[in-house]
Order: C-alpha cells, then sequence, then structure tokens
C-alpha cells in the first residue's frame, strides 16, 4: 500500500493543490494570528520588567492613598534593603511650538543603587531644582533640546524657570514616559505631590513573597503589597488587555479560515476519491480489504495535511516578521515589538492544519471503502437526488434553521448577545444543512435571465450547476461563509456606528464649546476659529452667573435662529425658543424641577420666568439670547460653539482650537468631537481589519469554487467533447464554465448578503438595545460595501473558472470521446 500510496500522490497532486492551498492559507493566517499575540505580549512584558529591574516588592494604592505613615512603616521594614517612593506630579510646560502650555508628568528622582531607574540617551539626570529632564519622544515632538530653557505653571498659576539637561531614553516605553525632577524640585512644584506606589528591593535571603508579606501586615488597609513579578504582570494585565482582545478576533477569524479550508478541502476529497472508484475497485478486486483503502486514503490526506501545514506556517512566519518590521515604521506610542516564536504558534497551526485535513478527509475515505469492487468497475450511476440521509439532513436542516432564528429574535429583543450568537451559529448551520436544497432552487431562479437570453450554454451551464446539488451546496457553502461574515461586519459596524452617533449627539449635542475664565473674547476671535480648517459653523454666546433658586447658576445664552446649525439634536434646539430653558439634569434636580415647570432665574429687576426643558450635553441653564438679555443687557461674547466638518479630523481640529486665540490666557475646550472621532477612526480601523482578515477565508472559498469547476471539467470530458462534436465552439464552451461558476457566486454572495444583513441588525440590537441614552438602536445599510461586495464576488467567481475554462477548451473532441 505504500507504493500505491506514493503513486497515487504523485498521479493526482494537480487535484490536490486547490486542497493544499486552502490548507496553507488557513494554517499561515492562524500562524500569524498566534505569532503576532505571542510578540506583542512578550515584548511588553519585557519592556515592563526592565522599568522595574531591582523592584522585588511594590506597594501600590489600590483603594486608599498612601500616607507619610505608611511610607515611614515600610522604610522600616528589616528585610527590606531599599525603600524608594514613587511619586508624580503634574505641571502646564509651555512649549515654544504651542500657544498654551501643555500637560505633562514629572517623576521625582530616586536612588538607583539597587533599583533601576530612568537613563538618558542624551545630557545627564537633574541635580539641582532648576532642572529637568524630558522623554527623547517629548523634546523631538516640540524640538527641544539640552540646555533650552522652559517655563513650567502649577495649577494655582505659580511658575518656574526649569532648565533642559536632559533627554530620557524612553524608546521601550509603553505610551508616553514622564519628565523627571529631583525630589526638592517636585516638592517645591506641588507639595502635595500623588504617590503612586513605593519600590522595595530585598536583603539577601529574603524572597519577593516574605517582603510583600512583611509590608502588607504594616501598611494601612486598602494598599496592596504585590510582589515584584506580581507587579509585572499587573501592570502587563493592564496594558495588554487589548492585546489579548486582538488575539482571541485574531483567532476566531483563524478559526473560521480553518473552516472554510475543512469545507474546501472535504469537497476535494470526496470529488477525487468518486473519480478513482474504479482505481479503488480494482484495488480491492487484486486483494485490498476496506481497511486498507481506507488507510490509504487517510495517509495520503496526512501526507498533504503536514506538507501544506509546514508551508503555511512558514508562510505565517514571513507574513508576522513583514507586519512587525511595518508597524516599526508608525508611532502608535508603543515600543518596537520584535518577533516572537513560541512551541505553541509553530506546532499548534501544524498540528492543527493536519487534524483539520484528516477530518475533512474521514467521511471520503469512509464512502470509499463501502463501494464494492465489482459495482465499481460498472459506469457511475448519477448520484441519487433524495436519500434517507439527505431527508433527514433537510429535517434536521429546518429544525436548526427554526430554532435558531428564535433565538435571533430572542437575542434581539432581550438584547442578550450571547443567545444571539447561539441563534445565529444554529440558523447558519440550518442553511448549511438545507443547502443541497436551497443553493440549487436560487440558481435556477438568478439562472433563468442568461438561460433565456444566454443561449444553448447558459442553458447548459444552469442545468451543470444544479445538476449535483450536494457537490454545488458544498462549493457555496465555503463562499457564503466569507460572504455573510463580511457582509455581517459591514452591516454590523454601519448599524453600531449610527447608533453611536445618534446617542453621541444625545450625549453631545455640540462638536465644541470653547470657553474662557474670567476674560473677555477677542474681537477678532470668531474669524479666527472661522479660519480653521474643518470647522464649518461658528456661534457666539455670552455666560452669566445668576440666582435661581438661591443658587449661583451659570446662564448661557445663544441665538435661537443659530442655534440649529451647532446643535445636532434636532430635538434639543427645537425646545430651544423664547421663553424656555433648557435645564440639564443635575441642575434640575438640585433646584427641584421637573420637565415643563416654570422656574425663574435672577432676582430683583433683572429677572425672567422660563420653562424648563430637560437637556444633556448643554450648559447647565440654556436660554436664547433674548431671554438672556433681559437678565444681563451688556453681556460680552464669552465663548462660541462650533460645529465640524464629519470628514475632518477630528483630532486635529481639536488641537487648531486649543492653540487658537493667543490673546487668551485660559481657554476652555469641551464637546464630543474628540471622543467621537476617537470612536470613528476604532470603527473604520475594524472594519479594515475585519474584511481584510475575512477575505482570506473568500479567497480560500473562491480556491474552492475552481477547484469543482476543475474536477467538474474532468468529470464531464466525454460530455464537452461531445458537445464541441455538435457545434459548440471552444467560446461558448468557456463562455458556459463563466455562467456556471458566475452563478454559484452571485447565489453565495446574494445569499450572504442577506443573511449578513439579518445578523448584522439582530447583533446591533442585541449589542446596543438599552446601551444608549434613549435606547434606541439604528440600523443601517451601507449599500456601496454591499454592492462591491456582491461585484468582486461575481469577479472572482469569473477568475475561479478561467484555469477550468481553458483546460476544458483545449481537449480535442475526437480525442476527448476515444477516452475511456
Amino acid at each position: 500500500m505504500r507504493r500505491s500510496l506514493l503513486s497515487s500522490l504523485r498521479a493526482h497532486m494537480g487535484r490536490l493543490v486547490a486542497a493544499c492551498l486552502a490548507i496553507v492559507l488557513g494554517v499561515g493566517f492562524g500562524s500569524l494570528a498566534m505569532i503576532v499575540h505571542a510578540s506583542a505580549s512578550h515584548g511588553v512584558n519585557e519592556t515592563i520588567g526592565a522599568q522595574y529591574k531591582g523592584v522585588d516588592t511594590v506597594v501600590y494604592p489600590d483603594q486608599v492613598a498612601i500616607s507619610p505613615a505608611d511610607i515611614a512603616k515600610v522604610q522600616k521594614l528589616p528585610q527590606a534593603a531599599a525603600v524608594v517612593t514613587l511619586t508624580t506630579t503634574y505641571m502646564d510646560v509651555a512649549f515654544p511650538d504651542l500657544v498654551r502650555g501643555a500637560n505633562v508628568a514629572i517623576d521625582a528622582l530616586y536612588d538607583t543603587q539597587k533599583i533601576a531607574g530612568p537613563g538618558t540617551s542624551s545630557g545627564r539626570l537633574p541635580t539641582a531644582t532648576n532642572e529637568i529632564a524630558l522623554p527623547a519622544r517629548t523634546a523631538a515632538k516640540h524640538k527641544i533640546g539640552v540646555g533650552q530653557s522652559l517655563r513650567i505653571s502649577s495649577y494655582d498659576d505659580k511658575s518656574w524657570t526649569v532648565t533642559v539637561v536632559g533627554l530620557l531614553d524612553d524608546s521601550k516605553y509603553v505610551g508616553s514616559a514622564s519628565a523627571v525632577a529631583t525630589p526638592a524640585a517636585v516638592k517645591i512644584f506641588d507639595p502635595g505631590a500623588y504617590t503612586r506606589g513605593i519600590a522595595l528591593a530585598a536583603k539577601p535571603g529574603v524572597s519577593q513573597q516574605q517582603l510583600a508579606d512583611a509590608a502588607q501586615a504594616v501598611v494601612a488597609s486598602g494598599l496592596t503589597a504585590f510582589t515584584g513579578a506580581a507587579f509585572i504582570q499587573h501592570e502587563v494585565e493592564g496594558l495588554t488587555h487589548g492585546i489579548d482582545v486582538l488575539g482571541g478576533v485574531f483567532g476566531m477569524f483563524a478559526v473560521i479560515a480553518l473552516f472554510v479550508a475543512c469545507l474546501v478541502i472535504g469537497n476535494t476529497f470526496t470529488i477525487v476519491i468518486a473519480q478513482r472508484t474504479r482505481e479503488m475497485a480494482l484495488l480491492r478486486c487484486v486483494g485490498a480489504s476496506r481497511r486498507q483503502v481506507f488507510s490509504s486514503v487517510i495517509a495520503e490526506a496526512t501526507v498533504v495535511g503536514v506538507i501544506a501545514s509546514a508551508i503555511g506556517v512558514v508562510f505565517g512566519v514571513a507574513l508576522s516578521a513583514l507586519g512587525l518590521a511595518l508597524s516599526r515604521e508608525f508611532d502608535w506610542g508603543m515600543p518596537p515589538v520584535p518577533l516572537h516564536l513560541d512551541l505553541s504558534s509553530i506546532f499548534l497551526p501544524l498540528l492543527l492544519g493536519t487534524l483539520a485535513t484528516l477530518v475533512a478527509a474521514v467521511v471520503p475515505a469512509r464512502r470509499a471503502t463501502k463501494v464494492a469492487p465489482l459495482a465499481a468497475l460498472r459506469p457511475e450511476a448519477a448520484p441519487a437526488a433524495a436519500t434517507k440521509a439527505g431527508v433527514l439532513r433537510l429535517v434536521l436542516g429546518f429544525l436548526l434553521l427554526a430554532g435558531g432564528g428564535l433565538l435571533l429574535a430572542v437575542g434581539a429583543m432581550q438584547h442578550e448577545v450571547l443567545i444571539g450568537v447561539a441563534g445565529g451559529a444554529l440558523s447558519f448551520l440550518g442553511i448549511l444543512a438545507i443547502g443541497a436544497l436551497l443553493v440549487p432552487a436560487l440558481i435556477r431562479v438568478i439562472g433563468a435571465l442568461p438561460a433565456r437570453g444566454g443561449g444553448v450554454p447558459a442553458r447548459i451551464a444552469v442545468a451543470n450547476a444544479v445538476r449535483n446539488p450536494r457537490r454545488t451546496a458544498a462549493t457555496t457553502s465555503a463562499l457564503l461563509i466569507g460572504v455573510t461574515l463580511i457582509s455581517l461586519t459591514c452591516v454590523g459596524i454601519a448599524s453600531v456606528r449610527k447608533t453611536f452617533d445618534v446617542s453621541m449627539n444625545g450625549q453631545y449635542p455640540v462638536d465644541l464649546m470653547v470657553t474662557t475664565y474670567k476674560e473677555k473674547m477677542p474681537a477678532s476671535a470668531e474669524q479666527q476659529l472661522r479660519d480653521i480648517k474643518g470647522i464649518t459653523q461658528v456661534v457666539p454666546i455670552s455666560t452669566v452667573t445668576v440666582k435661581v433658586g438661591g443658587e449661583d447658576v451659570d446662564v448661557t445664552g445663544i441665538d435661537a435662529g443659530k442655534a440649529g446649525s451647532v446643535i445636532h439634536n434636532a430635538a434639543l434646539s427645537d425646545k430651544l425658543k423664547p421663553g424656555t430653558a433648557l435645564v440639564t439634569y443635575p441642575v434640575m434636580k438640585r433646584l427641584k424641577l421637573e420637565d415643563g415647570s416654570p422656574v425663574t432665574i435672577g432676582s430683583g429687576q433683572h429677572k425672567v420666568t422660563l420653562t424648563a426643558r430637560l437637556a444633556i450635553g448643554v450648559d447647565p441653564i440654556t436660554t436664547t439670547s433674548a431671554d438672556l438679555a433681559k437678565l444681563a443687557p451688556s453681556v460680552p461674547v464669552t465663548g462660541f460653539w462650533l460645529a465640524s466638518d464629519p470628514k475632518a479630523d477630528g483630532a486635529d481640529v481639536v488641537d487648531a482650537v486649543e492653540q487658537s486665540i493667543p490673546t487668551v490666557k485660559d481657554l476652555s475646550v469641551q464637546g464630543g468631537l474628540a471622543e467621537r472621532t476617537s470612536y470613528t477612526k476604532i470603527f473604520d480601523v475594524l472594519l479594515i481589519v475585519g474584511i481584510g482578515l475575512l477575505g482570506v477565508s473568500v479567497l480560500i472559498a473562491l480556491v474552492g469554487v475552481g477547484n469543482t469547476l476543475s474536477l467538474s471539467v474532468l468529470e464531464r470530458t466525454r460530455e464537452n467533447a461531445l458537445l464541441r462534436a455538435m457545434g459548440l465552439s471552444r467560446r461558448q464552451l468557456r463562455r458556459m464554465l463563466a455562467v456556471e461558476s458566475l452563478l454559484m457566486a452571485l447565489v453565495a454572495a446574494g445569499l450572504g448578503i442577506v443573511l449578513g444583513l439579518i445578523y448584522g441588525w439582530t447583533g446591533t440590537s442585541a449589542l446596543m438595545g438599552g446601551q444608549t441614552v434613549e435606547g434606541g438602536v439604528e440600523y443601517a445599510v451601507p449599500g456601496t460595501l454591499l454592492v462591491v461586495i456582491a461585484a468582486v464576488a461575481a469577479v472572482a467567481g469569473l477568475l475561479a473558472s478561467v484555469l477550468p475554462a481553458r483546460r476544458a477548451a483545449k481537449v480535442a473532441p475526437a480525442g476527448a470521446l476515444a477516452t475511456e
């Protein structure tokens, strides 16, 4: 059997190329996910570990602040060789390139004989109270060099001039590093500076756990004493939680790709073994047992799986190295991540790829042993359209579809994500189970138009596409999975984004609110704001502090006619009219008001009674300018409400606004633009990553479509030759196969998009229902993306037919008819 196996592999390797390619892509993608995750986690572990080198115990302010008494008690521990206090303050630093200062963290230096401290890339560490060392990345961003002077200010308007004496090496820091100054300088800047922890080094012979236990025994309740290793892990978990989630997402997509590969592999082996029925029957006739035939097929699948999986692992390692190299070109606030290979990221994908191949080959191998030798030597009959197993499968499929649909509805209405996921999985399994009935029916419906106007080749293509329902269903299932998931991703993200936008409009109805503290806006301020790229509307406001119900409350006035141009919430802007005051919930609760009740603002002759309306996201009390004029007739402009271009980069717009109006010392910039922009970027990244990752499964599926057509061409060699002999041209033969492939691709794309819409909408309802301000969910249809998905699937289906069509067209009619 070994010789038979080797000869079989040599003879049929061309037919197994598609299965090999599917395995390579699936395993390669799994390796990529695991290697990138391992490299990122290992890189962050190494980085955090380097920052806390020499630390055996850390006292961490978990629930309460660290007091001087706690520090004194820890310093007296006999088990500690060194005790350093980790102190941080936050100061405004006036960088030359900024109109107003930027908030910078400044750490106090400590004794580094036992515990590692910051190092410099140039210059030296501070030794005097008028010296400071900046992180190298911060200095480069603001073009600051060693020897340059900076002005720093505290929250209580005290300021000092300091000299930059060194640049800290922050190349391996996660996020932004802190500046450093002497302990005496930090005490001058901020006498009550925040103590973020106490680091201890143990004496020889004292373990980390013993030192941590001793520290825990003397500090106040609410403080936690970590061992050095445990604290590093604590910090890593806080920073790598996103990486772990990313690894889970990558792993999920890798499993999807491997599952699609299994469908392609199983379909390939089914067809290859069906074509080798006579060959296997001959082996049975010359003495091979059923067990030997089964073993030969499994051995063949094992060889194919191991070789293809090994190539896939190499492919994944190469992609990981390339991806990590490219990531170093972008400043993401993360240290450079080197490629890290461990046994699990190498051998686990190899094992899974091989096992997936074996699992996919088991059913075809069992089918090969059930054919009697003499029966197999007869001409093969067309497969039965209905069998007992087929009927049971259809019944099970409809039950799964009904049960899954019910769970989907419950998950959407009850806002239960897990129930919705279970319903989606069950209903999709039901779709796959009834595929042999559903897919041919859809092909007939879609194929009616080309069959009517495409002539004989189109009619034959429709008939060929539905000739073997189970094979057609298996072929389209792989593509259906990819299209459904991509459509689900697009619809879900679009719906979540629309829901989020509506929710943001409720929480932050104004993009940006620009105000001053105890200052007057210059006359040119409005034009300066209008000149900022990305700002579309600027409406001036005036704010005064008046008596309301015996309390001092800020009241803002805005032109009612212009308010709608900067307030995104139409319902809210409609409420703002003369005689009405928009009151936030905290103010309403404090003043014991209800929506619609009257409220008197002001005192003496300058007072007005208005109708209170509940509002969210605006100033404490907002009225029209006319009503505010009754309270303060000559109130100046104290700020502006701004609207921005949705296509503009929100972060850039916020930065530009913060650096505008240089004559104003204290400028407050608030609003939902920055948060809205950050979430929009997240949605864009998720969409790109999701489509890119799921595209791998679509690529694998298209390999399966091409493979099915190729094997179908081999099966129908005589039939195609007869058609050629009856006058069908090579061009018509190629068109026939193109139409057949296009029909399968369009059915998979159409059904996948419909399922994507259903799953995307129900998933959004389950995920976002009850999470928004008003509890509503917005559904979106990303029409352009869905059309592109269908077009790509159609084009890819046509491309998948090119090689099989060329192979079929090259066969001479007479030669094909002469073959056995």
